[in-house]
């Protein structure tokens, strides 16, 4: 750069000619009269041939490559859990026997005794999430139900999803992550 030339600021919109060079400093008489002073690295020398410059045909060229190399997004996928399956277990007493003649008290113990078999199954097998269909009724095997789930420290339990079992169903949830005593 020579005093006298024509220079732009590179990270502005400014524009002068060199006035003097002093050491490191270069002093800029800007185009509206203003002496402003710069260092060597932050000016270019207008019409010198700048090496670099791209034409519109050479960023559709660099736009076009750039777009070939992306990789298309993957789907996302669930995590683990929302994409399980509840395990069901129909506590109606049909399907648990072929027995006719049975009394409630009988009835009662049969189905609680295969909802603690399934449940304790459940634990064993790390299956985090069972619907207990149990029927509306009487509530008297819902409330033996609540009993016997309350007596596990590592589930939950509440109403399994209404559109899809009616209001005869609880589902309960197995925390997986917690110490047996």
């Amino acid at each position: 750069m020579n005093v006298g030339d024509k220079v732009s600021v590179l990270d502005d919109a400014i524009s002068g000619t060199i006035s003097a060079i002093n050491g490191a400093t270069i002093l800029v008489t800007t185009s509206e009269g203003f002496e402003m002073s710069f260092s060597g690295d932050e000016l270019v020398v207008e019409g010198e041939a700048m090496t670099g410059v791209i034409s519109n045909h050479n960023i559709s060229e660099v736009i076009s490559e750039k777009e070939e190399k992306k990789r298309p997004k993957q789907p996302r996928k669930k995590p683990k859990e929302r994409t399980l399956p509840a395990m069901e277990v129909d506590l109606h007493i049909h399907q648990l026997t072929g027995a006719r003649h049975l009394s409630n008290y009988e009835m009662l113990n049969i189905q609680l005794d295969e909802a603690k078999r399934q449940l304790e199954f459940a634990i064993k097998k790390r299956i985090q999430k069972v619907v207990f269909i149990h029927g509306v009724g009487a509530g008297v095997l819902k409330a033996e139900l609540e009993f016997l789930f309350k007596r596990y420290d590592q589930i939950t339990f509440y109403e399994a999803d209404y559109k899809k079992y009616g209001a005869g169903a609880t589902e309960v949830y197995i925390y997986q992550n917690t110490k047996n005593t």
